[in-house]
């Protein structure tokens, strides 16, 4: 049980190695609208004395009540002198009636800097995809960053996903090693440009874990598997956390670009940065309610990045969306294996489209997808997103994402043109404005390749105005469709696998961004 208490109490006949921590309300300081709670310190003695490569452990036992704050910190005391910084913990899971969640709880550390939003003192974080870290001047465990550990207040960060009715019972232990620092290593980076065509079409996965997050795959074998899905570029993108952002520089080359990100998964729902600066940490500690992220919006765009937010209708806990679509630069519509909460969030974006159709303002939000593959059997790069671009660097591939020159495809197999043309030989491509009067007629030709028996369907404004019978076994097929921008203010294209039976249309096999009719 939670007593109701500010406590910090010690077992004065084991002070040295043990902190038990009540949790009270008193205990509570208020930022925002987010709570935030802070522990009493865990402290350790003076180096001084102790032998080189010397451990000397902290041990913290304390319970966290139902509706705790999103984030609670352990202050940790590290003296001068300490070589290497490691973390263990554990927590009881009990068992919980049907439907209530039950106990997890992430850890990540700030280091003496501190840990004010948005500041200098990130250090790592795994959620709950470890129960041990560690960090020193020339390694660390990845999802944290290598660098001295010095003298100061450090903080271990956790974050209690969920806890159960009956509170959350924790252990941390915290080991601190004396002696010499290692030298930290300059760190590289992959570089912003790969060999390409040209302007041409480029393939990608933008959203993709390794074992620095939640991930079980190297960088080495996520690049090996890009490759082999026919990708030409990809975006790393752990969950909070850029520690893997030095490990990529060598599994570039002239035929893969590799751009730099994070998921920055908050508590209302998750967004991917798309390449920005290599070394950019873009803080997640905020809900919708606090009116922050506008701000780390921001920061991503100045780090030259993109605003993604990810599979914006999935149901796990704190996956859904919530802070709105004013600061995206494209949206997931389509994330890993085709489910019903991409067919939602695929609605929902056809219906900004009509929405920015009538406002006649030219703006709009394109859409992407992306594999989310964070181990076997995950499939990279399907879906992957095909890019029209100048050139496979990171500014003609964003460029063209942000345009909505692109489409989503479920693998290499898959290609797609897709046209508009007018009477005098006016033409626009997908992402683009055909720019005739309201009344000209105007042609819409998709040509299609590696879809077997799927259905084309031809969506506008209208709703779906076209349904092809099932493209040949080939998989190759040409649709025509007429129309003037009177009847319809976009079209975009849909290839779906055939249903057995039932109203509802098959599992997408493609999806390009609209093509404009008209001039406004």
């Amino acid at each position: 049980m939670c007593d109701d208490n500010d406590a910090n109490a010690t077992n004065d006949d084991n002070a040295a190695d043990e902190v038990q921590h009540g949790v009270g309300r008193r205990a509570l300081f208020v930022t925002g609208a987010a709570a935030a709670l802070t522990l009493g310190s865990v402290s350790f003695a003076s180096a001084a004395g102790a032998a080189d490569g010397e451990p000397e452990t902290r041990t913290v036992r304390g319970t966290l009540p139902a509706g705790s704050p999103d984030f609670v910190y352990v202050p940790v005391e590290v003296p001068s002198g300490v070589r290497e910084i490691k973390v263990a913990y554990t927590y009881d899971r009990p068992s919980v009636p049907a439907g209530t969640p039950g106990n997890a709880l992430d850890i990540g550390v700030f280091d003496e800097r501190g840990t004010e939003l948005g500041g200098r003192g990130f250090r790592g974080w795994s959620g709950g995809a470890r129960t041990e870290f560690f960090l020193r001047a020339d390694d660390a465990t990845p999802g944290y960053l290598p660098g001295p550990v010095r003298e100061g207040t450090w903080h271990i960060a956790l974050g209690p996903y969920t806890v159960a009715p009956q509170g959350l019972a924790y252990e941390i232990t915290v080991t601190l090693t004396y002696g010499e620092p290692g030298e930290t290593a300059t760190p590289t980076y992959p570089p912003a440009r790969a060999k390409g065509r040209g302007r041409a079409w480029y393939r990608g996965d933008c959203h993709l874990h390794s074992w620095h997050s939640d991930g079980r795959r190297t960088p080495a074998e996520i690049a090996a598997l890009a490759r082999a899905a026919g990708l030409d570029f990809i975006n790393s993108s752990d969950h909070n956390t850029h520690a893997s952002h030095s490990h990529w520089a060598s599994e570039a080359g002239d035929d893969l670009l590799i751009m730099l990100g994070e998921e920055i998964t908050t508590r209302n729902g998750h967004v991917v940065a798309l390449g920005t600066d290599p070394g950019t940490f873009v803080d997640w500690r905020y809900r919708a309610r606090d009116n922050r992220f506008g701000r780390f919006a921001r920061q991503i765009r100045r780090a030259g990045g993109l605003v993604v937010p990810a599979h914006p209708h999935a149901t796990c806990v704190g996956c859904n969306w919530k802070f709105g679509f004013g600061d995206a630069d494209a949206i997931e519509v389509w994330n890993g294996p085709w489910t019903p909460d991409d067919e939602v969030a695929l609605a929902d974006w056809d219906s900004m489209l009509v929405a920015s159709a009538r406002s006649g303002d030219g703006g709009w939000i394109p859409a992407m997808g992306n594999s989310d593959a964070h181990r076997d059997p995950d499939a990279v790069g399907s879906p992957q997103t095909v890019v029209l671009a100048d050139d496979l660097t990171r500014e003609a591939i964003q460029e063209g994402i942000r345009a909505g020159r692109s489409y989503v495809a479920e693998s290499k197999n898959v290609s797609l043109a897709f046209t508009a043309s007018g009477g005098r030989g006016e033409h626009a491509g997908i992402g683009e404005r055909l720019r005739v009067d309201r009344d000209t007629p105007v042609t819409v030709r998709l040509e299609a390749t590696g879809a077997p028996r799927c259905v084309v369907r031809l969506v506008t404004d209208q709703g779906v105005l076209f349904t092809g019978e099932p493209l040949p076994v080939t998989g190759s097929g040409v649709v025509e469709w007429r129309t003037t921008p009177s009847y319809a203010a976009y079209v975009r294209a849909e290839l779906r696998h055939e249903t057995a039976a039932g109203p509802l249309p098959g599992a997408l096999a493609a999806v390009t961004n609209p093509i404009f009719l008209g001039r406004a």
